[in-house]
């Protein structure tokens, strides 16, 4: 079975390059175009991995990331922040809001692939443990 990956922006043109790699890598992809529709998807589809971007309408992604870690159904589901150069993300928040990684926006979609894989490698390995 894919890995599922949630990718919320409101650019669609990004959605449609990040889907194309990750779809063309075996991954299941669900989109979302604005926060609270990623966090209805998140709570209904239980994605593998979510890949966010920073700032949508709606809810922007830190509040998206803060709403997942107070539902038991998300709490555990690793994120990925995607951030313009200009909304940067502290440590500090990053850790204590569980996020995976951050990646700058302009990204390659192949360093986001491999964040993604890296990412659920550890999680298989944990699971292990």
């Amino acid at each position: 079975m894919a890995n599922k990956v949630l990718v919320a922006d409101d650019e669609i043109h990004i959605i449609h390059v990040v889907a194309i790699k990750l779809r063309n890598n075996g991954y299941e992809v669900i989109a979302a175009n604005n926060g609270a529709e990623a966090y209805d998807l998140a709570c209904r589809e239980n994605p593998d991995v979510v890949v966010t971007d920073y700032q949508m309408p709606l809810m922007t992604g830190l509040e998206l990331v803060t709403k997942m870690r107070t539902d038991e159904r998300t709490r555990d589901i690793p994120v990925i922040l995607l951030t313009a150069r200009s909304f940067a993300v502290s440590q500090e928040q990053q850790e204590s809001l569980g996020i995976a990684s951050c990646l700058s926006k302009p990204f390659s979609p192949k360093e986001l692939l491999k964040t993604i894989q890296d990412i659920l490698h550890q999680r298989q390995l944990a699971a292990k443990c």
